[in-house]
């Protein structure tokens, strides 16, 4: 396992360098192979690859961990039901994406490579299919927009009800979602924001800085009475019940929302652990969110919100980027540590809980990009 993990790692720094040349190739690969493929991507390809390459990515630096590796993939192979994915579309698939990895590797690249991508890929389309296999819900859900509240010119807060089927999911778990009205075919990720609940209603905290089709689409175009498409839950942020250890939240901007569904489900029953949520944003105007959570801490005693802005002089509260915050209030060896937001601020935060020794085990994270 050390060798083959070693391999995939040592393959893909070869190649990780080129990644828009491999994208490219892998989909011209692809579609050449089986033309009926294209329909399943949507028009515009810019950017559809960085995710498939991001989910390699994961998936091979996963190998060494057996069991969150099966987790992962069984999770991917659900999520991709919504894309009516095939066996014969799994092999394609594999054929593509070695060839685009030789011709990316060029000199490089060896047999020994070669075969630990061939293994790997078949080790991750069974997994993946087995997952799938093993879901008796639907493909994906369809789910009506109730409420649709604006943050400022780049952040929406909005609520939706799954139609028909109730949508199983854990508080800090996301899903992807379409809007087909706007943008056939193009999925993205988001967080849920509250805990479950009987209604099948849903939670979404949606920021788009840039021009993102989707969460561009989110924030500026949908409203109430639109229809979504959700596809099956995936992620492990989510409680150990079991667990006795005081909980540390740490969340930057939208990140905030699988953090909110994790205090959510503690209102329901925590009664002796103290949680500690640190919220952090550029500007004040950015902490959307801050109200909501002073309620819950007006509330429940045993939960303490720590706001802070990293750009914001005039913020009367805690200043400076949240990873550095987090440290001065620390040790947080003895707690069961959550951290949410961008891939930037995800590192920080991991970076400092390491620096204060908190054992890996007890760190769960996500993050909007890639670490």
């Amino acid at each position: 396992m050390e060798n083959f993990a070693r391999l995939l790692k040592e393959s893909w720094a070869l190649v990780e360098g080129d990644r828009e040349r491999l994208s490219d190739y892998f989909y011209a690969r692809l579609f050449l192979l089986d033309s009926d493929l294209r329909k399943l991507f949507p028009v515009q390809m810019r950017g559809q690859g960085d995710r498939i390459l991001d989910a390699i990515v994961a998936a091979t630096q996963a190998v060494g961990d057996p069991e969150s590796f099966d987790e992962y993939l069984r999770g991917l192979g659900r999520d991709h039901r919504k894309y009516h994915v095939t066996a014969d579309n799994y092999a394609t698939m594999g054929v593509a994406l070695l060839d685009a990895l030789r011709t990316a590797g060029g000199d490089g690249w060896n047999l020994e490579y070669d075969q630990a991508w061939r293994d790997a890929y078949a080790a991750i389309a069974e997994k993946m299919q087995a997952g799938a296999a093993a879901d008796e819900n639907p493909p994906f859900w369809h789910a009506e927009v109730l409420t649709h509240r604006r943050y400022g010119p780049d952040t929406a807060v909005l609520t939706v009800q799954a139609l028909q089927h109730p949508l199983p999911y854990r508080a800090g778990q996301y899903v992807s979602i379409e809007a087909p009205r706007y943008h056939p075919r193009v999925w993205r990720t988001y967080s849920v924001a509250n805990a479950p609940n009987d209604d099948n209603i849903l939670e979404f905290h949606v920021r788009t800085p840039g021009a993102g089709w989707l969460s561009g689409a989110l924030v500026r175009r949908v409203k109430p009475g639109d229809l979504l498409r959700i596809a099956a839950p995936m992620g492990g942020m989510t409680l150990d019940r079991a667990s006795e250890r005081d909980i540390l939240c740490v969340a930057g901007g939208v990140g905030l929302a699988p953090v909110k569904a994790l205090v959510e489900e503690l209102t329901t029953y925590n009664r002796t652990r103290w949680v500690h949520v640190f919220y952090g944003a550029r500007h004040a105007d950015d902490l959307y969110a801050l109200a909501g959570l002073q309620e819950l801490v007006a509330a429940h005693p045993w939960l303490s919100v720590t706001p802070a802005c990293s750009a914001d002089p005039d913020f009367d509260g805690e200043q400076g980027d949240i990873s550095d915050v987090v440290t001065r209030y620390g040790p947080w060896t003895a707690h069961d540590c959550f951290v949410s937001g961008s891939a930037g601020m995800v590192r920080a935060t991991l970076r400092a809980l390491a620096a204060d020794q908190v054992p890996p085990q007890h760190i769960r994270y996500d993050t909007f990009g890639n670490l």
